[in-house]
């Protein structure tokens, strides 16, 4: 996998630059429809067979590169991928910041095939790895980290989804003495914070997309961080689908093994519009496009920032 990794740079960098003329325009259908459309284009120049298998759209019905579909020249090794070729579809349309295009990947059977249904999520950085259980109060998650950190409970920076279902976790934090940082959108960054030790975060937590969850999971597999998840399907037809995609337990606890089984694995996640982790895509004066990368692989224990300058159709990096 390690030897594709900037071919997979290359396809969500054209993602963020597809989107760089739809930003603040209000349509966030056609600047979704308009990243996805690049990131094939890209996908399929790859000398791989690959499957998607975390595809975006199914909730909002956004334009998709869909669980099932095929991609690459269907040549070389086979690949499970997971794909959000815009993640932050509000924020780019409000030109508002934090939006990103995000892909991980890892050999046939590797990632959890997880539906686009929400998941309880919660992670840390490599510093509190094995101190954070789903199954245990916050308080007590904050007191583990608080340790783990060598910091105390008051001293801890959670990063929680600003949404009326996490008014109790936000009291919770709070009640401890622990500061609470609240976000919009796109909960992969959110979930990768706390294992980036220049964001100062030491915890997130909350619900959010199950499909996000597993790209983060990814993320974290390369920096060493960890994150825990519990699908939650709302019905019969949700815990339906879950079964359909071989998820005997739908309820069962998701470590990180469960989530993704190798550290042969790639994340990469390009900046759309500025974020706390990542610089937007942009045009210069001479009309280059300039882009912000993060990219990590599974077991490095590190990972890379990278900005790039593109005259097309040359990448220069």
């Amino acid at each position: 996998m390690k030897h594709l990794l900037m071919e997979f740079v290359k396809v969500t960098e054209k993602a963020a630059i597809a989107s760089l003329e739809w930003i603040g325009r209000g349509d966030k259908i056609k600047a979704d429809g308009a990243c996805t459309a690049a990131m094939r284009s890209q996908l399929n120049q790859i000398k791989m067979n690959g499957v998607i298998v975390i595809g975006e759209g199914e909730m909002d019905e956004a334009p998709m590169l869909y669980i099932g579909e095929r991609v690459g020249t269907g040549e070389g090794p086979d690949i499970d991928i997971a794909v959000d070729p815009l993640d932050g579809t509000n924020l780019v349309a409000k030109g508002q910041g934090n939006s990103i295009a995000v892909i991980a990947a890892a050999p046939r059977g590797k990632l959890l095939c997880a539906p686009d249904i929400y998941m309880e999520k919660i992670s840390v950085g490599p510093e509190a790895v094995g101190c954070i259980d789903l199954d245990v109060p916050v308080y007590e998650n904050l007191k583990n980290v608080a340790k783990a950190k060598n910091k105390r409970v008051s001293d801890l920076r959670v990063m929680v989804q600003e949404r009326e279902r996490h008014e109790y976790i936000i009291d919770e934090i709070q009640r401890t003495g622990a500061s609470v940082i609240l976000f919009s959108d796109v909960d992969v960054t959110a979930a990768i914070a706390p294992a980036i030790s220049e964001l100062n975060v030491d915890m997130f937590i909350g619900i959010g997309g199950a499909p996000e969850g597993v790209v983060a999971a990814v993320a974290l597999k390369g920096i060493g961080g960890e994150l825990q998840g519990r699908l939650l399907p709302q019905d019969e037809k949700q815990y339906g689908r879950c079964l359909q995609m071989g998820l005997e337990n739908p309820h069962k606890k998701l470590l990180m093994n469960d989530l993704i089984k190798t550290d042969d694995c790639i994340f990469v996640a390009t900046g759309i519009t500025d974020g706390i982790l990542l610089k937007g895509v942009h045009s210069t004066y001479s009309g280059k496009k300039v882009t912000h990368s993060f990219l990590t692989y599974g077991g490095s224990k590190g990972y890379q920032f990278i900005q790039s300058f593109h005259h097309s159709p040359c990448y220069v990096f």
